[in-house]
């Protein structure tokens, strides 16, 4: 483009010489010889000398002038189109969540925000397509969106995504809300060089001891909740005792705790317990709780369990002799676990009221109208997860092929709902902000339990497996102190 433009300066120069030399001006020597004859024609009519000039302006300027607004016209052109999505076939995107089963209460935030999320992205509402498939059109490109309902099962979970891969031949696979079913489907999109974008299961293993590179999250692991809580809970408490569930998600976030809490000053006097999800009677494990004589107990839970351990806590009097260490939940099931712990302050991934920016605004009018509630604990995960499938497609300009793919996410940033999303490149853990908050009540009919107290942004250590820490690099390994 430079050469162009200076050849035609070039060009114009040469003839602007011309006309000087028409006129009497005094050219360089080459030109002159040429332009003798030229002056002989012209020195008879000096009064014609003037309309010559006059016409030599625009012969000066209007060709540059014109030949300016092309260029930037262009470069404009250039910029506005470089990083847009092309695609000869659309790209397909299969969706796993949980629509029915267990954990459907968190299913139903990401089935409405991740559409949210890609409507966002494109500019526009999608299309319904038959039933489980939305349709969308990214710059230049069309997505078609497979919705699959796995009820937080893993071999559901491994039968949906064999079908999505085998017959829907999907490029990207997004999901799912169960810890223990991500596994299987990472396992699936591995063997398949498929990329996984993980929304909103939150064990540490999908991104540490079942890493494999076609993984990665916009969720946060459990030590991004511990680290944002101990912190805080330290000041109040030192002697703990823990309760999580006994799977995937449960294992990580006692680890968590008791390496964060313990980090941070405090002291664990029992040993953890670990009850089956689908627990129903947590007698048994109040007693262990309230026998511990700790301060503090601290919870690692997802689904209903909530309700009938809190009514345990209750009737036993856990709640009455030690005070509850967790990060709060879900609207919905907030207002029974924490009936009791109106005043304190503890730990959240996100809460609608919490963010202060343009994304969550639009995410929470969105929400608002479409669905007649407000975002859920989940709702920024899913529409992060979709914002990241965008922002990749652009960088790749609509290749989805795993190796453009991970090389357009592995470090890439993002805004959304919870400010900017960094996904880190060695372990595709998602640096996000965590917050601190004060529980105000459990009974406002808009979910306005909070008064919020501050961000934080958790550095987390790097958990890959012994035989991929050379990904590390300078991060601490294994646990906080890298020890």
């Amino acid at each position: 483009m430079k050469t162009h433009r200076i050849f035609i300066f070039l060009t114009l120069l040469l003839a602007f010489t011309f006309v000087l030399a028409a006129c009497g001006g005094t050219p360089a020597a080459a030109p002159v010889e040429e332009a003798a004859p030229v002056e002989e024609e012209a020195a008879p009519a000096e009064e014609e000398a003037a309309p010559a000039e006059e016409e030599a302006a625009p012969v000066e300027e209007t060709p540059m002038a014109e030949e300016e607004a092309a260029v930037e016209e262009a470069e404009a052109s250039a910029e506005e189109t470089a990083g847009a999505v092309t695609c000869d076939e659309p790209v397909k995107v299969g969706l796993i969540t949980d629509e029915t089963g267990a954990l459907a209460i968190y299913g139903a935030m990401v089935l409405r925000s991740f559409p949210l999320g890609l409507e966002y992205a494109t500019g526009a509402q999608g299309e319904a397509v038959g039933d489980g498939q939305i349709n969308y059109l990214l710059d230049g490109c069309p997505l078609e969106v497979y919705i699959r309902d796995d009820q937080s099962d893993p071999e559901a979970t491994a039968t949906l995504a064999r079908e999505l891969i085998e017959v829907e031949g999907v490029d990207v696979l997004v999901g799912t809300v169960s810890s223990g079913a991500t596994a299987t489907l990472q396992e699936l999109a591995r063997e398949n060089q498929i990329p996984l974008i993980v929304a909103p299961a939150a064990a540490n293993d999908i991104t540490g001891a079942n890493f494999n590179e076609y993984t990665f999250r916009t969720s946060r692991n459990n030590y991004q909740d511990s680290v944002n809580i101990c912190e805080y809970l330290t000041k109040d408490y030192s002697t703990f005792v823990q309760i999580a569930p006994d799977y995937a998600f449960g294992y990580g976030g006692a680890q968590a705790y008791r390496d964060a809490c313990t980090v941070f000053g405090g002291e664990f006097v029992a040993d953890d317990i670990f009850a089956p999800l689908d627990t129903t009677d947590f007698t048994p494990y109040m007693e262990q709780i309230l026998d511990s004589g700790a301060q503090a107990w601290l919870v690692t839970w997802a689904g209903g369990g909530f309700i009938p351990m809190m009514q345990a806590a209750t009737e036993l009097g856990v709640t009455d002799e030690m005070d509850l260490g967790a990060a709060f939940i879900d609207n919905v099931s907030l207002p029974v676990f924490f009936e009791t712990q109106i005043g304190t302050t503890n730990g959240i991934l996100y809460h609608y009221t919490l963010p202060d920016n343009e994304i969550n605004d639009w995410l929470v009018e969105k929400v608002q109208e479409r669905n007649g509630t407000f975002p859920d604990l989940f709702d920024a995960d899913a529409m992060n997860a979709a914002l990241l499938l965008a922002d990749a497609l652009r960088a790749t300009g609509g290749d989805v092929s795993a190796d453009a793919m991970i090389a357009a996410m592995e470090g890439m940033e993002f805004d959304g709902p919870k400010g900017t999303i960094f996904i880190r490149p060695e372990d595709h853990v998602a640096m996000q902000d965590m917050y601190i908050a004060t529980l105000l009540n459990v009974d406002d009919p808009e979910f306005k339990f909070f008064e919020y107290v501050e961000t934080n942004r958790p550095e987390v250590p790097c958990l890959l497996p012994e035989e991929l820490q050379d990904r590390c690099g300078g991060l601490p390994i294994g646990n906080l102190s890298g020890e």
